[in-house]
């Protein structure tokens, strides 16, 4: 038991994961607010409803930016290669096999 515990507890936390800790962070606090201020219906209601729709598309955009080019910088692996659309895209438009 004591060493599942070491492993769980040596578990590498990546910069991925922080980043997408930190997203999660930033909307679900930006909602908040939005609801404070909605509920209060002070006059700022309408600006932090706007700020708050935009966070929701920039934050993850940001977000998938960074790990995007982290990936390119180390050159690992990341989703929307154009090597991986390329290959999705050749297994769809492939001809049909004959039976």
């Amino acid at each position: 038991m004591k060493k599942e515990k070491k492993k769980a507890s040596a578990r590498k936390f990546t910069s991925k994961q922080a980043v997408a800790i930190i997203g999660i962070i930033l909307l679900v606090l930006m909602y908040i607010i939005t609801l404070i201020t909605a509920i209060a219906d002070t006059t700022a209601s309408a600006k932090w409803f706007r700020i708050s729709l935009f966070a929701t598309l920039a934050v993850p955009l940001v977000i998938w930016i960074y790990t995007w080019m982290y990936a390119r910088l180390t050159g690992k692996h990341a989703v929307g290669d154009p090597k991986d659309i390329a290959a999705a895209s050749s297994e769809h438009t492939s001809p049909p096999a004959d039976s």
